[in-house]
């Protein structure tokens, strides 16, 4: 499928563009301003947009109104229809965030509810008492997501509003000609609906790709022939910058090992999972590590572990972002992209990722592992690539048992030798394929 050798660029666009946090009703074009950052994204070597909500809501877009109009603070359809063509022309794959799992309090059908209660027509595309009341003092209770009001949980047993998500999803591909969906908190989206969302996708655009948020736990529940293709990986995102602060790599790679190693019982051999190392709803990585000088290698393990890379606007280029400042801190404003060595890094990796298949379709394997330093392996057929890794103060000396020889750094392009020895600089990684 396309999306196994795809690397991703995710945008938040409400963010990104500048709209204000609350629905003012202004149509304002602001998402035409995504067509500056298309020669960006190509340098950087990504081929896939993912576009967080842009559909209109009451705030942050996890609400939506309207899953057929985007959003009046972004601009109009024909704005994000010619956004789409202008992507597709230039070789991109377009996916969008599918918010199935609830809706916001100005939705269409929750409005009626507020206003006919019993006798609305749609009394039942909720999970409603109107003999309760909730936060807002509707006089009437509602199931909210995690308990959030502001987000009505649609009763997805109703074939109603399975219906009309469908029919939206239709509509996505017919006028934006979309290429797949991240499905928002997948986990709790009923698992009938999305063996429907990934039937009706499949036969309506070949190869459509849906890939599913999945805090943890078995990513086999949403994941497989049925469902999803692949899911978040939020394992591997989380080990990364723990095994990077703490000096203890056995963290990340241990859980590279129990998902993708050689044994019978590995989790995921054979998936793409998504691989990240920030997104809109986490603490930016260079806020993440505490030392700075690590961020290459971050996303150096990114990037070379099996899956498919996806990179969080403005991250490239080691913005900050803390979680605990609230979620707008994640999801700033950018008026223009900026370039620094971190992107020269990044679109390295972007082009060995595409073009070498050890590390698109490869196996995993550990061949040394210590507390700051570690060499794992990612082979298919006759080829192979060697990831060194060094997070210690001071240049190490790997020894390992491999055949003396040459390899290429596939970051820098330099040439390396290795076997006897192999000396890899502080606070460094290469990524070699031997010759």
């Amino acid at each position: 499928m396309w999306s196994d050798n795809s690397v991703i660029y995710q945008i938040y666009p409400l963010g990104l563009c500048g709209a204000p946090y609350e629905n003012d009703g202004v149509l304002t074009h602001r998402i035409n301003e995504i067509s500056r950052w298309i020669p960006h994204l190509k340098k950087l070597g990504v081929d896939t947009v993912l576009f967080n909500p842009l559909f209109e809501s009451d705030t942050h877009g996890y609400n939506t109104r309207d899953y057929r109009k985007v959003d009046v603070r972004l601009g109009s359809n024909e704005d994000f229809a010619d956004i789409c063509a202008k992507l597709h022309k230039e070789g991109f794959k377009v996916m969008l965030d599918g918010v199935f799992n609830h809706a916001g309090r100005g939705f269409f059908a929750f409005e009626d509810v507020l206003v006919n209660r019993e006798n609305s027509a749609y009394r039942d595309w909720f999970n409603i008492s109107f003999d309760g009341n909730n936060s807002y003092n509707d006089g009437l209770w509602y199931e909210g997501w995690e308990g959030n009001y502001d987000l009505v949980k649609f009763n997805l047993n109703n074939p109603a509003v399975c219906d009309y998500l469908m029919d939206s999803v239709k509509y996505w591909i017919d006028t934006f000609d979309i290429d797949g969906l991240r499905l928002d908190v997948a986990y709790m989206v009923n698992r009938d609906f999305l063996k429907r969302l990934r039937a009706q996708t499949s036969s309506w655009k070949k190869d459509f790709f849906l890939f599913g948020e999945i805090l943890g736990g078995d990513y086999k529940q949403i994941m497989n022939d049925e469902m999803c293709h692949s899911a978040t990986n939020y394992e591997c995102f989380k080990g990364i910058f723990s095994a990077i602060n703490s000096g203890n790599l056995f963290e990340i790679i241990h859980s590279l090992m129990r998902q993708f190693g050689p044994e019978q019982w590995t989790l995921y051999k054979g998936a793409h999972l998504i691989s990240f190392v920030d997104n809109h709803d986490v603490t930016r990585i260079a806020s993440n590590l505490n030392d700075e000088r690590n961020l290459a290698i971050a996303y150096t393990l990114m990037y070379t572990m099996p899956g498919i890379p996806c990179i969080y606007y403005g991250s490239e280029w080691g913005i900050r972002g803390d979680k605990s400042q609230g979620d707008n801190a994640l999801r700033p404003r950018i008026e223009e992209p900026r370039w620094t060595p971190l992107c020269d890094t990044i679109a390295a990796l972007s082009r060995a990722k595409k073009e070498t298949e050890a590390l698109s379709q490869g196996d995993f394997s550990s061949l040394v592992l210590e507390n700051k330093h570690c060499i794992f392996q990612r082979r298919f057929g006759d080829g192979r690539v060697m990831v060194a890794i060094n997070i210690d103060d001071a240049p190490y000396v790997f020894h390992f048992d491999a055949q003396a020889g040459r390899a290429r750094d596939l970051i820098t392009g330099e040439t390396v030798d290795f076997g006897g020895g192999l000396e890899v600089e502080a606070h460094r990684a290469y990524v070699l394929c031997p010759y």
